[in-house]
């Protein structure tokens, strides 16, 4: 807290603000933890890209850098809320052009889950599907919408044939939720796992970029 206090003197004195660019999917977590930290909006902002570029990776990297392009020189640090997620690498080129970083690991459900417990579940289970609160609460929109099973309910076993289990990685304890998550698991026919990792490394990544 003394040290966001800290900082937003020097903002009064025309210090750059930081910047988070993140997935729309990490929306309420990044203001959950920039709460936190007792680090306002003026100090730490946030801007999201559609959640709808999980569907779409290849988009990703273009899409973060037309906004640092158009944005440059805004902001004193930048970090963007992806891992690489799908991007095969093109992400990590655009981050070089501009000076940022991004979140660790290859996606959100490993730095949720941490790169520990995410090995340990798809070792035990290869045939994993991963979902976050988000994507719960929008699972028949991103996901049966998204991938067309509303129409084409066949595309369910070419999609989902290879996996067994649906794992949710929850970052809050709600018990409706954890409904919504067991019906998604009985629509792609699934088995239910339920697991409680809250912020994982989205925290300390936060916190980094939050307090300096």
């Amino acid at each position: 807290m003394a040290l966001a206090a800290g900082r937003a003197l020097e903002t009064g004195a025309g210090v750059r603000p930081n910047l988070i660019l993140a997935c729309g999917a990490l929306a309420k977590e990044v203001i959950a933890l920039r709460d936190q930290l007792g680090s306002g909006a003026e100090l730490l902002k946030l801007q999201c890209l559609p959640a709808e570029l999980h569907n779409r990776p290849a988009e990703i990297a273009p899409r973060v850098d037309a906004y640092l392009t158009e944005h440059r020189g805004e902001y004193d640090r930048v970090l963007v809320g992806y891992g690489d997620c799908g991007t095969c690498g093109a992400l990590d080129k655009v981050l070089e052009k501009h000076d940022a970083q991004r979140l660790p690991h290859a996606h959100c459900y490993e730095f949720f889950a941490t790169s520990r417990l995410f090995s340990d579940i798809t070792e035990a289970e290869i045939g994993s599907f991963f979902v976050t609160d988000y994507l719960v609460k929008h699972f028949d929109r991103l996901v049966i919408e998204g991938l067309g099973l509303d129409r084409l309910p066949h595309l369910r076993d070419i999609y989902f044939g290879n996996y067994r289990d649906l794992v949710y990685l929850a970052q809050t304890d709600a018990p409706l939720l954890q409904i919504k998550a067991r019906d998604a698991a009985e629509k792609l026919k699934l088995n239910y796992v339920y697991r409680s990792v809250g912020y994982g490394d989205l925290a300390e990544a936060v916190a980094d970029v939050a307090l300096v």
